[in-house]
C-alpha cells in the first residue's frame, strides 16, 4: 500500500502550465528561457503558499530538462522526475532558517565551482533567505555578483525587508502576489473532481476566504475538510469547523452598519458569538464589504447604496458617501487590534462596529465649510432698499 500523500503535495505545480494567478512571472521566466537571457539570480518574494518554491523547483526543471533549457518541457521527464523528487544532485534546496549560518554559506561557495553532475546548470534554491545571518550574506556576496556560468540561484522569502539590499540589486526581483478567491475556488473544483469529493460552491468559497489568497493553505484546508465530512461537503461544515460567519449574515451586519441599526449590529453579534464563531475573522469580513462599498462609491462619483442591501435583497438601501464610508472603514481599521488582543473579543467588537456607525454619522468641518461657502455664494445678493442712499428733498 503505498504512503498517503497530502493534497498540497500531490497537487503542487509541475509545469508552468500549472502555476495559478501568478502570470506575470511565468510570462516573464518562459520568456527569458526561449530568448536564452537567463539571469543568475531571481528573488521570489510574496505571502505564504503562493507558488514560490513551487517556481523556483519548475524553473530549475526547465533548465536541467533534457534537450533543455525550453519552458515547455516534459513532466515525465527523467530529470524533472528526479528534480520533483529531490534526488537531483545539480538542484540543491536550502532552507535558510536552519542554514543561516556563514559556515554553511562557505561550503556552498565551494561546491558551487564544480561543474553540474547530471544537468547543465547548478541551481541552489534558498527558501526564507532572509533568515541567513549578516555574516552569511556577506560571504555570499562576491559569489552572487559573479557566479561561474553553470551556476543559478533562486532565492526566495516572505520579507524581504530583512534581505540586504546588496543581495537584492543583484538579483531580478519577482513579486508574487495573493491568489484571487475565484482563482482558489477553480481550481478546488478540479481537485475535487478528480478526488471524487462533492463539495458545493458556497463551502468552497468559504475555503477560499479562509486561505486568504494561499493555494497551499486552501488545499490543507480542503484535506481537512475531506477528513471531517467525507466525499460530501457543504458550506455549514466549513463554517463550524473554522468559526466563519455565512456570508448573509455578514451582509446583514454590513447593512446594519449603514443603517445605524444599533439593536441588530447587537443581536447579530450575540449570535455571532454564541455560536462560536470567530469574531475576529468576522470584524475582517466586516471591513472588506465596506471597502468593497467604498470602491463602488468611487466608481459611481461619490455615493453607493450597495453597503446597505443585505445579500437577501431585503429591506431599503441607505445610500452613504465616499467620506461616510471611508470614515467608516477607518474606525472599523482603529478597533481591530482591540479586538485581536483585548480581553473580551464581543465587548471590543461591538464598541468597534458602534464607533464605526457614529463615524459615518460624523461630518468632517472642512467639508461643512466648503458647502456653507457654496450654499452662501449662490445665495443673491439683498437688493437695496427703495430711497436707500439718496438724498432727501
Amino acid at each position: 500500500m503505498s504512503a498517503y500523500q497530502v493534497i498540497a503535495r500531490k497537487w503542487r505545480p509541475q509545469t508552468f502550465a500549472d502555476v495559478v494567478g501568478q502570470d506575470h512571472v511565468v510570462r516573464t521566466l518562459r520568456n527569458a528561457i526561449a530568448r536564452g537571457r537567463i539571469a543568475h539570480a531571481y528573488l521570489f518574494v510574496g505571502p505564504r503558499g503562493t507558488g514560490k518554491t513551487s517556481l523556483a523547483r519548475i524553473f530549475a526543471k526547465a533548465l536541467n530538462c533534457t534537450g533543455g533549457p525550453k519552458a515547455d518541457f516534459d513532466p515525465a521527464d527523467p530529470a524533472c522526475q528526479a528534480i520533483a523528487d529531490g534526488t537531483f544532485l545539480d538542484v540543491i534546496e536550502i532552507d535558510g532558517a536552519s542554514n543561516n549560518g556563514v559556515e554553511q554559506v562557505r561550503d556552498l561557495r565551494e561546491t558551487a565551482q564544480y561543474v553540474p553532475a547530471q544537468g547543465k546548470f547548478k541551481v541552489y534554491i534558498i527558501d526564507e533567505v532572509h533568515m541567513l545571518s549578516a555574516a552569511a550574506f556577506n560571504a555570499l556576496l562576491k559569489t552572487l555578483e559573479e557566479p561561474p556560468p553553470h551556476v543559478k540561484f533562486v532565492f526566495a522569502t516572505t520579507d524581504p525587508q530583512k534581505v540586504l539590499p546588496t543581495i537584492i540589486s543583484r538579483c531580478q526581483r519577482f513579486d508574487l502576489k495573493p491568489i484571487a478567491s475565484a482563482l482558489i475556488v477553480e481550481r478546488l473544483k478540479k481537485i475535487c473532481a478528480d478526488e471524487k469529493i462533492a463539495a458545493t460552491e458556497g463551502a468552497l468559497a468559504c475555503i477560499a476566504r479562509m486561505a486568504d489568497g494561499g493555494m497551499r493553505d486552501a488545499q490543507s484546508i480542503l484535506d481537512q475538510m475531506i477528513s471531517f465530512c467525507g466525499g460530501e461537503i457543504a458550506e455549514p461544515d466549513v463554517l463550524d469547523v473554522y468559526g466563519l460567519v455565512a456570508a448573509d449574515k455578514i451582509a446583514a451586519l454590513a447593512a446594519a452598519l449603514a443603517a445605524g441599526d444599533h439593536r441588530q449590529l447587537i443581536a447579530i453579534v450575540d449570535d455571532c458569538d454564541a455560536s462560536g464563531r470567530d469574531l475576529v475573522r468576522l470584524l475582517g469580513d466586516v471591513q472588506a464589504h465596506v471597502r468593497a462599498a467604498l470602491l463602488d462609491a468611487i466608481a459611481q462619483g461619490g455615493k453607493s447604496a450597495t453597503l446597505g442591501v443585505p445579500s437577501a435583497g431585503t429591506g431599503p438601501a441607505t445610500s452613504l458617501t465616499t467620506e461616510q464610508l471611508t470614515r467608516m472603514l477607518d474606525a472599523l481599521r482603529e478597533g481591530e487590534a482591540a479586538v485581536k488582543t483585548g480581553l473580551t473579543e464581543k465587548i471590543n467588537l461591538e464598541i468597534a462596529l458602534l464607533k464605526a456607525v457614529e463615524a459615518s454619522r460624523s461630518r468632517a468641518i472642512d467639508s461643512l465649510i466648503k458647502e456653507l461657502t457654496a450654499l452662501a455664494d449662490e445665495t443673491p445678493a439683498a437688493t437695496a432698499r427703495p430711497g436707500e442712499g439718496e438724498k432727501k428733498n
